[in-house]
Order: C-alpha cells, then sequence, then structure tokens
C-alpha cells in the first residue's frame, strides 16, 4: 500500500533538517569572529543543505550609505551589487526589519530581478548583538511557493546563533 501525501511529516523533516543544520553550522563556526567568514559558511551550508535553495547570500549594510545593501557573500549566479532599502524583497526585509517569503517575485511590487531564473524568494533581516542590522540573508528558488514558515523559522534561527551573540 502506498503512503499518503502527508505535509504535516514533510514541514516536519524540513523543521528537523534545519535543526540538524543549525548545529552543524554552529561547530563549524566555533570560536570564528570573523562576519565574512561566518556569512561565506552560512551560504555554502545552507546551499549544500537544500537542493532548491538556487541562490543563498548576504547583502550587507554598507557602511557609507545606511540605506543600502551591497552584495556580500553569496552561492549562485551572479547577484545584484546593491540594493536600496526602498526596493525589492531584500529591500523591504532590511527597512522593515521582518522576514519578508514571497511564493511568487512576479506578483511583488517592485521586485529586482537580478536573474530571471528566480520564482520564490524568503529574506531574513541579519540582526548583531546590540540589535542593529548587519544584513540581509537572500534565498532563491526556481519554483514558486518554495518557502513556507517552516523556512522562515529555521532560518531565523540560524542567524540568529550565528550573528547575534
Amino acid at each position: 500500500m502506498a503512503e499518503s501525501f502527508q505535509p504535516d511529516r514533510l514541514a516536519a523533516d524540513k523543521a528537523g533538517r534545519y535543526r540538524d543544520l543549525a548545529a552543524e553550522i554552529a561547530a563549524v563556526l566555533e570560536g570564528e569572529p570573523d562576519l565574512t567568514a561566518r556569512m561565506a559558511t552560512v551560504s555554502s551550508m545552507l546551499r549544500a543543505a537544500f537542493e532548491h535553495f538556487y541562490w543563498v547570500g548576504f547583502y550587507v549594510v554598507d557602511r557609507m550609505r545606511t540605506d543600502e545593501l551591497v552584495v556580500g557573500p553569496y552561492q549562485g549566479t551572479l547577484g545584484c551589487l546593491r540594493i536600496a532599502f526602498s526596493r525589492g524583497v531584500c529591500g523591504a526585509a532590511a527597512r522593515e526589519r521582518r522576514t519578508v517569503v514571497v511564493e511568487d517575485v512576479d506578483a511583488f511590487p517592485g521586485h529586482i530581478a537580478c536573474d530571471s531564473r528566480s520564482r520564490s524568494e524568503i529574506v531574513v533581516p541579519v540582526l548583531g548583538p546590540d540589535g542593529a542590522l548587519l544584513a540581509v540573508l537572500d534565498v532563491d528558488a526556481e519554483t514558486a511557493g518554495a518557502f513556507d514558515a517552516v523556512d522562515a523559522e529555521g532560518l531565523e534561527t540560524i542567524l540568529r546563533a550565528t550573528f547575534a551573540h
């Protein structure tokens, strides 16, 4: 008898995968103080852990223009070099300091198409120990609806543990 589709089980499996990955990232980064090294490692490990994560990377708050993000460490195709807080999904997450999940990038007003293959996106703000915005983590997928609340919670947990201490 074939097993029936069980979305709750799939969500639980994904949540477990994020828990395991959080522990792996913490172990790899233990004692590493450099933010660039931390961002590069997180990007690499996330991309390797989730097959549908097509582009994974950080946009860092520009030190000279605090209302603009500049591309940081990432895994994937060429990314946008700069994104103003007033534009796109990354800008919205930075401006509002909240996770933004976009099921269909074509339906998001002002979406910036750095790569036309992107169909869905999740962007999570990265806060430092003092609560200041350091960057945003941007993850894109080539399929619509690729991200959900489980992804948001998993990524937020990893970023808090990695950057807010």
